[in-house]
């Protein structure tokens, strides 16, 4: 398996559609369906009968869009990147911002 370019906590922009130019923190992975949850993108609204939980009505939710339609920000002048890998002297390999070479922390 590959890995991930992209993981829960990073925060990303939209590069395409309806929402591009949004930024928000990946809150899941789908790496099945090629797809990320980002929060405040892509809203929907559902209709959700009541629950012994919740009231029900109108819900606004996050819908899952496609990978390759966001980019990580780079941690050090905060605009899009893409993402390589480096391997250190220690063994651990650790993601890469393709444009300043810094570290990617996860």
């Amino acid at each position: 398996m590959m890995a991930a370019k992209i993981k829960k906590g990073d925060t990303v922009v939209v590069l395409t559609g309806r929402d591009k130019g949004k930024e928000g923190e990946v809150l899941s992975v789908r790496p099945k369906d090629n797809k990320v949850v980002v929060q405040g993108v892509a809203m929907a609204k559902r209709h959700q009968r009541p629950s012994q939980t919740s009231q029900g009505g109108i819900v606004e939710q996050e819908m899952a869009i496609d990978i390759s339609n966001v980019a990580l920000l780079d941690p050090k002048d905060k605009k899009p990147t893409r993402v390589g890998f480096k391997v250190l002297n220690d063994g651990r390999k650790v993601r890469v911002s393709k444009r300043s070479g810094e570290e990617i922390g996860a």
